[in-house]
C-alpha cells in the first residue's frame, strides 16, 4: 500500500514538474513574442518616419563649407516639401532594392516650396539609377523654378538683381602674392580662418611668391590689411574665356556644353511646370538631361531638325518644377553649373539641423544641435 502511494506521488511530481515546465516555456515564449513584437513594431515605425517625417544625412565632402562641415551629421526634413512615397521596393535602412521594380509614386503636399536659398538634399541626377537609389547630395537652391540665373564674374544674379550673400561662410579661390622674400604659412592662413583649398591642404604655392587661397570675404578682409601682403585677388576666368578643367566635364555632364567656365553663365530660366520652351540646335544641350532621362523621353537631332518620340518639332512642354543648385565653398563644389537642373522630384528635404559633429573622431560640441540656415 505504502509503495502503491510512493508510486501515485512519484506520478503526480512528475506531471507537475511538467506541468510547470510547459508554463514556463509559455511566460518564455509570451516574452519572446512581446520583445519580437516590440523589435518589429520599433523596426517599421522607423522606417516609416524615415521615409515620411526626417531622415538623417552626413556630410562627405567640403562642398557646403564653412557652414556645413564634413563630419557634420544633419536632420533633414522630409515634411517641410511634402515626403515622396516609395518608388521601389527596398530592404529599409539599406541600399538594396529589388532590380527593375519601379512603383508609381507621388509627393504628399508638405508646408511649403522650395524657396531661394534653401539648403535641399536631393537625388544627384545625373546618375543612371531609380531616382530613390540615386547618390544624396547637398546644395543650397541659389533659384527656384520660373527664375533667370546668371552668374556674371562669380556672382549669382537672380532676375537680374545681384544676389546679397547673406549666408555666412560662403567661400571663394583667391591669388594671394606676398612681398619678395616673404613665406606664407598653412599656420598664417588657419589663423584668419581660410579654408581649405582641397582636402587639408590650406594654400598651394603657384609662383613669384604667389600662393592659391580659399577664403570668405570676412577672412579675405582681413588679409588685406596684412602689411606683408603684396597683392589679393579672385581666381575667375573672364567671359569667353576656357576653364580647361570645366571643359573637361563635357564629357559626362550636358549642361556644361552650353558654357565655356562656371564663373560667366549667360541668363537661363530655371524651368517649371507647364512652361514651353524652344528647343534649338544652339540650346539642344541645356535641355536634353530634362527631356529624356528626368521626363522619360526619346530626344534626337538629325539633320539640323529636332524629334522628341519621333515627331519634329521645336517646342517641349515642361512637366515639373526645378531648381539650381551650388555649394557654399564655390569652388570646389561639383553642383548645377556641371550637372544642370534639378528635378522636384529628386528633392528629399529640407537641411534642418545638425544633431552631431566631429572631426576625426572628435566631437565638435560648439556645432551640436545647430540650426542650418
Amino acid at each position: 500500500m505504502e509503495e502503491q502511494n510512493k508510486d501515485e506521488q512519484k506520478k503526480s511530481s512528475f506531471w507537475s514538474k511538467r506541468k510547470n515546465k510547459e508554463e514556463e516555456d509559455k511566460k518564455a515564449k509570451s516574452w519572446l513574442r512581446e520583445w519580437l513584437d516590440a523589435l518589429v513594431f520599433a523596426f517599421i515605425a522607423a522606417a516609416i518616419l524615415r521615409a515620411f517625417i526626417f531622415g538623417s544625412y552626413k556630410i562627405p565632402t567640403p562642398s557646403m563649407e564653412k557652414n556645413l562641415m564634413v563630419g557634420d551629421f544633419l536632420i533633414v526634413s522630409n515634411l517641410t516639401y511634402g515626403p515622396r512615397t516609395p518608388m521601389a521596393v527596398c530592404v529599409p535602412f539599406t541600399q538594396w532594392c529589388l532590380p527593375g521594380v519601379k512603383i508609381p509614386s507621388t509627393r504628399i503636399p508638405g508646408f511649403r516650396d522650395v524657396e531661394r536659398n534653401d539648403v535641399i538634399v536631393f537625388n544627384v541626377p545625373f546618375e543612371v539609377k531609380p531616382v530613390s537609389q540615386k547618390t544624396n547630395y547637398i546644395k543650397r537652391a541659389v533659384a527656384i523654378a520660373g527664375d533667370t540665373l546668371e552668374i556674371r564674374d562669380k556672382v549669382v544674379y537672380i532676375n537680374g538683381e545681384e544676389q546679397p550673400e547673406a549666408q555666412e561662410g560662403l567661400q571663394r579661390n583667391y591669388y594671394l602674392k606676398m612681398n619678395d622674400r616673404v613665406r606664407l604659412s598653412e599656420a598664417k592662413m588657419k589663423s584668419v580662418g581660410a579654408g581649405a583649398v582641397y582636402n587639408d591642404v590650406f594654400m598651394e604655392y603657384m609662383n613669384n611668391s604667389t600662393y592659391l587661397v580659399n577664403l570668405t570675404k570676412e577672412a579675405a578682409e582681413e588679409i588685406r590689411k596684412w602689411p606683408e601682403l603684396d597683392s589679393l585677388w579672385l581666381r575667375m576666368a573672364e567671359k569667353g574665356e576656357v576653364d580647361a578643367s570645366y571643359v573637361s566635364t563635357r564629357r559626362q555632364y550636358n549642361f556644361a556644353k552650353m558654357f565655356n567656365n562656371p564663373d560667366q553663365i549667360s541668363p537661363i530660366v530655371i524651368p517649371f511646370e507647364g512652361q514651353e520652351i524652344e528647343i534649338t540646335n544652339e540650346n539642344w544641350f541645356l535641355y536634353k538631361d530634362l527631356i529624356e532621362r528626368y521626363e522619360g523621353n526619346q530626344l534626337e537631332r538629325k539633320d539640323g531638325k529636332i524629334f522628341i518620340n519621333g515627331v519634329e518639332t521645336n517646342s517641349y512642354t515642361v512637366k515639373q518644377d526645378y531648381y539650381f543648385g551650388m555649394g557654399d565653398n564655390r569652388d570646389n563644389s561639383q553642383d548645377s553649373r556641371f550637372f544642370g537642373f534639378i528635378p522636384k522630384d529628386h528633392i528629399i528635404g529640407k537641411g534642418s539641423i545638425v544633431w552631431y559633429s566631429h572631426d576625426n573622431g572628435v566631437p565638435r560640441f560648439n556645432r551640436i544641435f545647430k540650426l542650418i540656415k
